[in-house]
């Protein structure tokens, strides 16, 4: 299997479980709420080489209902920007509208904004957005409270 592709194997295996036939006497989690530690993934690849560059830096992702508001802290020093702001669910999609992106548009760091793909279970809280096949920005974390 190519290499390129198994980064992104976790995430269609997730996308691929909601094609299967579920049970409909379980209760879905509903709507993340809490306090979410894990690692965020950059994977950037430049026309000149095959492979993915790789950044990866732990946050926290604090989600708060019913307001619907979030707050990105953790190491935000280098590749990742704290900040917080407003998010809205239409499934599989979660739009996040930051407060602190520049209206510029333009910033040295990632920030939580804009449609994401999104799986939650109740513990694990996944997050994939992409950009046709040079980018990917992958979010893996775990409710810890």
């Amino acid at each position: 299997m190519n290499r390129n592709l198994l980064y992104l194997l976790p995430f269609l295996m997730i996308l691929g479980a909601g094609c299967l036939k579920t049970n409909n006497d379980v209760t879905q989690p509903g709507t993340p709420s809490g306090t979410f530690s894990g690692q965020f993934r950059y994977l950037h690849r430049h026309s000149s080489n095959v492979p993915f560059d790789t950044v990866k830096t732990n946050l926290t992702i604090t989600m708060a209902t019913p307001a619907n508001t979030y707050t990105v802290t953790g190491d935000t020093s280098t590749i990742h920007a704290g900040s917080h702001g407003t998010f809205s669910i239409g499934s599989p999609y979660m739009v996040f509208n930051d407060a602190t992106f520049p209206p510029t548009g333009t910033t040295t760091k990632t920030h939580l904004a804009g449609a994401y793909l999104y799986y939650y279970d109740g513990t694990v809280f996944q997050l994939l957005a992409y950009s046709a096949d040079t980018l990917s920005l992958q979010y893996d974390l775990k409710r810890t409270q």
